[in-house]
């Protein structure tokens, strides 16, 4: 049975299909030896059977159809929408996919699309571009379904542990970062592929195990020596704080000094009560099984919350210093002694803060970001 008729309107959109696939309006994608083409259509019209003439439009037509999507996947390993996602560059990569579609097709010498570049090389940004493409029609579902050569899909490579170092402070929080991509990926894929095995036969949360065991020690062995240290300081605190708010300095009980009392006594009793605290966050880190799960968030809001206590703890405890020490000096002070002694203190404070809040303002931005930040990537010059 025969559709059409040469010179009918179906044939000649089946050759007109024929020389657009040839002749992109882009100038970019023309082909050598494009003469051809009308030398193909006359003869086709004047000398093939019809039943010949129909197959070989089709065969034509979805010969170039498959050459120009596989040529867009094979032709170049590096094209510029990979070095753009890459490296994070969110709108080079829009650009691009705004104006040559047939890029989301793009793959490298491994088999990795934009999808599967933009989850191993951590580029958030890139990755929820391509989400809202996706959600408006733009690319197609199936980027997001491809695997490279080694069965790998999405989900395999976030899993797999970042080559760079996060920009976040100590091991603990690289390893609560690489979980946090992780999940975030995890959410954005479809579930199928929670169960689905490489070439190597492992599924995305065994690689996840496998390629943080390294990461999960040092991440242990940074939390265990810094709750070690904070732990020694804390519990001198203790002992140092007990015994200030047991004792009562002479003066104290004075109408004329009842502020300062009061201050001494509501510093000490912040003091006792934060610096015990702190020892008793440090001690359950130490007491962790340093679970690849708890670096997600117990760990880290532990030393957040032994810290916070800690650093209250010696605030509190300058300040009822300061108290008790007026109470001592109090007649021997000139105003000028007592103007050194308060910058003196002011620059304790300073000091303190300048050494210890920053680390500490970072590992509670760190433990609060929900999804990674990108770490961007000098591009090299290629001559």
């Amino acid at each position: 049975m025969y559709l059409y008729k040469p010179g009918s309107d179906m044939f000649e959109k089946d050759l007109n299909l024929l020389e657009k696939v040839l002749y992109p309006k882009d100038p970019n994608y023309k082909i050598s030896g494009q003469d051809w083409i009308k030398e193909v259509k006359d003869n086709v019209r004047s000398r093939f059977p019809i039943e010949v003439e129909q197959e070989m439009i089709r065969k034509e037509v979805e010969s170039f159809k498959t050459s120009l999507v596989t040529s867009a996947k094979t032709a170049k390993s590096v094209t510029p929408i990979l070095m753009a996602v890459k490296n994070g560059i969110t709108e080079m990569v829009e650009k691009i996919l705004e104006n040559y579609l047939v890029a989301m097709y793009d793959v490298d010498e491994k088999k990795k699309n934009i999808v599967l570049l933009a989850v191993e090389h951590k580029q958030p940004h890139v990755f929820e571009l391509l989400l809202s493409l996706k959600k408006k029609g733009t690319i197609t579902n199936s980027v997001f379904c491809e695997v490279d050569n080694d069965g790998n899909s999405a989900l395999h490579l976030a899993a797999t542990k970042a080559d760079f170092i996060w920009p976040v402070p100590g091991a603990a929080s690289q390893m609560q970062w690489d979980i946090k991509w992780y999940e975030y990926v995890k959410k954005s894929i479809q579930p199928r592929f929670l169960l689905l095995r490489n070439k190597h036969g492992n599924t995305p949360e065994e690689v996840f195990t496998k390629t943080h065991e390294k990461l999960v020690t040092m991440g242990g062995k940074w939390l265990t020596n810094t709750s070690n240290a904070c732990s020694v300081v804390a519990g001198l605190f203790v002992t140092a704080t007990f015994t200030m708010s047991t004792t009562v300095p002479d003066g104290v009980k004075e109408d004329k000094h009842k502020q300062a009392s009061k201050m001494f006594a509501g510093s000490s009793f912040v003091s006792f009560c934060t610096s015990l605290i702190a020892v008793v966050m440090f001690l359950a880190i130490l007491t962790s099984g340093y679970r690849e799960r708890d670096f997600r968030w117990t760990l880290l809001a532990k030393l957040l919350v032994g810290l916070t206590a800690f650093y209250v703890s010696i605030a509190s405890t300058l300040i009822s210093f300061s108290t008790g020490h007026f109470f001592v000096f109090e007649n021997q002070l000139n105003s000028t002694a007592s103007s050194l002694y308060v910058v003196i203190c002011f620059l304790l404070i300073t000091l303190f803060a300048l050494a210890q809040l920053p680390l500490y303002f970072h590992l509670l931005w760190a433990t609060l970001k929900k999804v990674p930040q990108p770490k961007y990537r000098l591009i090299p010059r290629w001559p």
